[in-house]
């Protein structure tokens, strides 16, 4: 009887060893990691940048199995060294930013997806001042960009301010750096500067949310579009992550009601695919404002 016990033990074990092994082969390559180290670069402030992740965070996990970590950083140059170094898996980055970050990664960094606005994005010219109509108007004015290395609020406005004859550093009375987007909508409607610019998405939810009178404070110029802002993924990122995160970022759906609340924090209509390719005109423009060498 203890013979027959211990080898129906014997086979019980083998039995759940060989369920365990078929388990753990069944998991997928990048449970091993555990955390998603994900960040984005700080165009608005950080209570904001938080509140808009904090869904996605929470349907990446359930999409990846994997706990989500979204970590807020002081500067655009830390993001991109961060997903340099290593430190960090999934990026929220500007066109600009990207480019930066495809220059320090040696080409590595990949781009996998842009809201569907991402691909004809604008940034808007504004100003409290009654005397400005147009670009040429801004001669001897103070000016507001965002950060030096955001692309919506510096690069391209710059690159058109550029194209329609005018060098900020010569022709504008006074230039700033606010940092963020709303932070430029906020120097404008105080007066710190008398025009300023900033991107249309984050222009367009200030007005929804009635955090600037546009009574005092309106769009007197529009940028022609340009590629901007994408989800990019450190070049060694396992292919099959790398592959699940596209994946739940193009299956995200406005007919989805939870999806749907989603996209509207992202002031998304949906995720489609991206790549290097389409963000070449910004590093083009790069060259050309001498932001790159």
């Amino acid at each position: 009887m203890n013979l027959i016990s211990a080898r129906r033990r014997a086979l019980q074990g083998a039995l759940f060893c060989s369920l365990a092994a078929c388990a753990l082969v069944s998991l997928p390559a990048w449970s091993a990691q555990q955390v998603l180290r994900v960040s984005a670069i700080p165009d608005e402030a950080p209570t904001e940048l938080q509140r808009k992740f904090a869904p996605l965070g929470d349907y990446l996990a359930a999409q990846t199995g994997m706990k989500v970590v979204f970590t807020p950083v002081s500067d655009y140059a830390a993001v991109v060294e961060s997903l340099a170094n290593g430190k960090l898996d999934l990026a929220w980055l500007g066109g600009f930013t990207f480019v930066q970050a495809k220059i320090r990664t040696n080409g590595t960094a990949i781009p996998i997806v842009q809201r569907e606005e991402d691909a004809k994005f604008t940034s808007k010219f504004i100003t409290a001042q009654a005397d400005i109509q147009s670009l040429a108007d801004l001669k001897g004015k103070s000016f507001a960009f965002g950060a030096p290395s955001s692309t919506s609020g510096s690069l391209m406005p710059r690159y058109f301010l550029q194209q329609a004859g005018l060098t900020p550093e010569k022709d504008f009375k006074n230039l700033a750096y606010s940092g963020a987007h709303d932070a430029t909508a906020a120097f404008v409607a105080s007066g710190k500067v008398q025009a300023g610019v900033l991107n249309a998405s984050v222009w367009e939810k200030l007005v929804e949310q009635k955090k600037v009178d546009t009574s005092k404070v309106r769009v007197f110029a529009t940028t022609p579009p340009y590629f901007d802002y994408n989800w990019t993924v450190r070049g060694d990122l396992d292919p099959a992550l790398v592959q699940k995160l596209t994946q739940a970022f193009l299956q995200l759906d406005p007919a989805n009601p939870q999806h749907k609340d989603i996209l509207a924090l992202q002031r998304a209509s949906k995720f489609i695919p991206t790549a290097k390719e389409n963000y070449d005109g910004i590093e083009k423009a790069a060259l050309s404002a001498g932001l790159l060498k």
